[in-house]
């Protein structure tokens, strides 16, 4: 089961639960508070003193079976080539856990996000799983991940998928649209402000 939730619930229900054993999964510098284990392919060792790090040195995660109460991946599935694999590696060593993507608006809006990202991802809230699609660049990115960031306080849900799960992530993926329409931005920006400047003079 997997559905939508936040991360302030999440937050909310983790501090219910302190004697938990947590996994932060590939989250760089910004590793949930309630984590009490990180695991990155980066070595930040140092920079975790207070929390158990454990560095990923292969494609399968270095924890027994059920090890964890709960483990968070936060933008963190998007960059997986294999995504089943890691998936099922998430289901392998926690019956639970949270889930953060980007949607496809920011994932098109951001320049970072254009060459690191390999999927494109949205949620089918009818028959609750995830919809996993190879990324298309509708458009040329105009923000970089600071912007966004900022952003993401007052239009969070356009920018944001946050998932809780259960047991098991159900998922699907689709093929992309070949037939997709790019379109330009600048364009966009250029009709906007002719209208701007139709109006001051009409």
């Amino acid at each position: 089961m997997i559905k939508r939730s936040s991360k302030k619930y999440i937050d909310s229900f983790l501090a219910n639960n302190p004697n938990w054993k947590i996994l932060d999964i590939g989250c760089g510098y910004s590793a949930n508070k309630y984590a009490n284990t990180v695991c990155d392919v980066q070595d930040l060792s140092n920079f975790y003193r207070d929390k158990n790090f454990i560095k990923l040195e292969n494609k399968e995660l270095p924890f027994k079976n059920n090890e964890f109460d709960f483990i968070i991946a936060s933008h963190v599935l998007e960059h997986v080539e294999d995504f089943r694999f890691f998936i099922s590696e998430l289901e392998r060593v926690s019956k639970k856990g949270y889930i953060e993507l980007p949607t496809k608006l920011e994932d098109n809006l951001v320049f970072e996000n254009k060459k690191d990202h390999l999927w494109h991802m949205d949620f089918d809230d009818i028959n609750l799983r995830l919809i996993i699609s190879k990324k298309v660049q509708f458009f040329e990115p105009i923000l970089t991940v600071s912007m966004v960031q900022k952003m993401r306080k007052n239009f969070r849900s356009s920018f944001v998928l946050e998932l809780y799960w259960e047991n098991k992530i159900d998922f699907e993926f689709i093929e992309s649209n070949p037939g997709y329409q790019k379109f330009s931005l600048f364009n966009l920006f250029k009709k906007f402000f002719s209208k701007k400047i139709r109006s001051i003079f009409s």
